[in-house]
């Protein structure tokens, strides 16, 4: 007689069941029983809960939006930079050509001056009385570039009467700017002397000017060549073109043969420079 190690079953053949030593095997799923095998399960990908994930996130966004910002601010200088002479007409750009050259000739002047001055210095027999003559000589022409000493000669006045809106400072300084590239050598704007230190701010009644305050009408004398003077402010499309249409102000530009500067600066007195012996 033959034993069957298992019974049959419905004409199946189950087989036994075999439990591991550790007993039954955890996990979702797995059962010998069935043949089964453990279900590895991937750990969740990270999400932006973390706190690491968000500053990490944020980070890398500041740093993209200050690169576009960075790329963009050096598009829109180099287009200006390229466009700055592009908009200007043949008058205008004839004008800057004209200043240009104008400072270049006093350059080229002042430094002629200057090695003349030198070479005076060394072939004199006496040097110290050279140098101090020479020194004496400069002394009038820097009094007058400084504003310590009165001027005259010729230029022209400007008027500007103000109409419904009032001239703002960035305007009344470029027009200083524009006789200063035109050749003026001496400028005074009412009764104030403009010099190399010169400001201009906006005050709730008018201007101020180097601490003083300017009203309606003012009135600019230029010592200078009369005509280029004339032409930096009278020139199509120029300041004075800008302050009667944007500013709604009467300009008008008188030449003259003397045009007198008794406005002075006193000598600023200096804290911490002092002279090289």
């Amino acid at each position: 007689m033959i034993k069957r190690l298992w019974p049959r079953s419905n004409g199946q053949v189950n087989p036994p069941s075999i439990q591991p030593r550790g007993g039954r095997v955890r996990g979702g799923g797995d059962d010998t029983r069935t043949g089964s095998f453990p279900i590895v399960r991937r750990k969740p990908p990270r999400t932006f809960g973390s706190r690491a994930s968000r500053i990490k996130a944020l980070t890398s966004l500041l740093v993209a939006f200050l690169c576009a910002l960075l790329g963009f601010g050096y598009v829109i200088q180099v287009h200006n930079t390229k466009s700055s002479y592009e908009g200007l007409s043949e008058e205008e750009l004839v004008r800057l050509l004209d200043e240009t050259s104008t400072q270049v000739d006093k350059l080229e002047e002042r430094k002629s001056q200057l090695g003349e001055q030198l070479r005076s210095i060394q072939s004199s027999a006496d040097k110290q009385q050279e140098a101090a003559r020479i020194a004496k000589q400069n002394q009038v022409s820097s009094g007058i570039l400084s504003g310590a000493l009165p001027a005259q000669g010729k230029g022209v006045q400007i008027t500007i009467v103000e109409g419904q809106d009032r001239v703002d400072a960035a305007t009344m300084f470029t027009l200083l700017e524009e006789l200063r590239n035109a050749g003026a050598e001496v400028i005074a704007i009412n009764d104030t002397r403009v010099v190399t230190s010169t400001y201009l701010k906006d005050d709730n009644h008018g201007l101020v000017c180097d601490g003083r305050k300017l009203v309606s009408p003012y009135t600019i004398k230029a010592i200078g060549d009369p005509d280029a003077l004339q032409n930096a402010v009278q020139i199509a499309g120029g300041v004075g073109s800008r302050i009667k249409v944007q500013f709604h102000a009467q300009v008008t530009v008188e030449q003259s043969n003397s045009v007198r500067i008794d406005e002075i600066r006193r000598p600023q007195r200096y804290q911490y420079a002092q002279t090289v012996e």
